[in-house]
């Protein structure tokens, strides 16, 4: 298995992680069985970076999570997972730094998790209420009770990466990048890299857009909760569709799924870039890791990048609620 550091002084993880979120009815049914079998192929592969939060599922996801880390698994694994992306009383996203939640749900995610220590937890959304000195510094505390070993931040913007690292080393930003969501590129990837910061990215694959497999919006079941975002929306997924066409047309011509050739695309970026595609099947992990097999040249890559041109992607990658809580 290929390793990353994340940043200067973060753990040193698998190229690809495995993000859990999709493990718990989130995008639809699931087989509970056939998720923890999905996490351990991954241990057992050396894909040791699992990604959870406690927002997941209202915190089921972290509890499948620590029965995967059952039976000797969890010596195999660097376990990350995020608070802070919460909802008020009557529904609504909402972000809670305030440092006394911090250490609450802490000790919640630890006892769900069954573990003694998180290898690396994350603020999931950035408070504007609370100053991010406070916030972290309340994280710094749970690194000196050895409750967690580092830290990072999602989905925050430069001027609270920079406020952030001078309070205690940050050793990932946790952010959306693939092909078709790029934003990171213009600003915030470059802070991460002059602070030594790694960067960590999730829905490498579009939400699914990227692997080919989502024909129409009919696809999605009742209950996926894409159907709340704009990009799949009735007109938006037919623009988008045709936008990823080219992916595949290449994915074809190169004999590889285009699931593969967005990781290896967002591999490629940097070594210190570390995509963490969720699924909640084993045949899906294994042809997720085989991106680890492909190779793209330089001019692939560019062709690939001016092919798929993410400011023509048609609608906001977020519901407005939630949109309204990223830090950028």
């Amino acid at each position: 298995m290929q390793l990353r550091r994340l940043g200067r002084t973060g753990p040193e993880v698998s190229a690809l992680g495995l993000g859990c979120m999709a493990m718990t009815n989130l995008y639809g049914a699931v087989d509970e069985g056939e998720a923890i079998a999905t996490v351990r192929a991954a241990l057992d592969a050396g894909a040791n970076f699992l990604d959870t939060a406690d927002a997941y599922a209202e915190g089921k996801n972290e509890q499948l999570l620590g029965r995967a880390l059952a039976d000797g698994y969890r010596a195999k694994a660097v376990v990350a997972t995020k608070f802070g992306n919460v909802r008020t009383p009557d529904g609504k996203p909402a972000a809670n730094g305030r440092p006394e939640h911090v250490i609450e749900a802490c000790n919640k995610s630890l006892a769900r998790l069954g573990i003694d220590v998180i290898d690396l937890y994350y603020q999931h959304r950035v408070d504007a209420a609370v100053p991010i000195e406070e916030t972290v510094g309340a994280m710094k505390r749970l690194v000196e009770q050895g409750k967690v070993r580092h830290l990072g931040l999602s989905e925050a913007g430069s001027a609270t990466l920079r406020r952030a690292a001078a309070v205690h080393p940050i050793a990932a930003l946790q952010t959306e990048y693939s092909l078709w969501c790029r934003f990171a590129e213009r600003d915030v990837l470059a802070t991460c890299r002059e602070l030594g910061i790694g960067f960590v990215a999730y829905s490498p694959l579009g939400r699914g857009m990227l692997t080919g497999t989502i024909r129409s919006p009919a696809d999605l079941g009742a209950t996926d909760r894409r159907r709340d975002h704009p990009r799949f929306h009735d007109g938006n997924f037919e623009a988008n569709a045709a936008l990823v066409r080219p992916l595949l047309e290449m994915a074809q011509a190169r004999r590889c799924t285009p699931a593969q050739l967005a990781l290896t695309w967002l591999l490629a970026r940097g070594p210190d870039v570390v995509p963490i595609p969720g699924t909640k099947r084993r045949t899906h992990l294994a042809d997720n890791l085989a991106a680890l097999e492909v190779k793209l040249s330089a001019d692939e890559a560019e062709r690939l990048a001016r092919a798929i041109d993410d400011t023509r992607v048609a609608g906001t990658r977020y519901p407005a609620g939630q949109l309204a809580l990223l830090g950028l």
